[in-house]
């Protein structure tokens, strides 16, 4: 019998870690009442105390600006890739153009 992962929202992670900081929660009392690891939460708190410094997190961001970023970013990484391609079928057909004139 395998254990099905559970998921949680952005949201609710960022509730809980403010739990902790902003409630001045436990790492135990919040972890017990939310029903999430005592390791995760610490997690979340780690991540949203780095969130709101300006590091944008290698996982799914928690605040809405981290997550802005992490979207404008993919459509950067999108586009360059489109540009690439572009770049090189242009080259190609340049070199098929050329051959033909020849």
């Amino acid at each position: 019998m395998t254990k099905q992962r559970r998921t949680f929202s952005a949201e609710f992670k960022r509730e809980a870690a403010d739990l902790v900081l902003k409630q001045n929660y436990s790492f135990i009392e919040a972890s017990r009442s939310l029903g999430v690891g005592e390791s995760v939460l610490r997690r979340w708190v780690d991540q949203l105390q780095q969130e709101r410094t300006g590091i944008t997190p290698q996982s799914k961001a928690l605040t809405p600006e981290q997550q802005k970023i992490q979207e404008l970013e993919a459509r950067i990484a999108r586009l360059e890739r489109e540009k690439s391609i572009l770049k090189k079928a242009t080259a190609l057909l340049m070199s098929e153009d050329l051959e033909r004139t020849r």
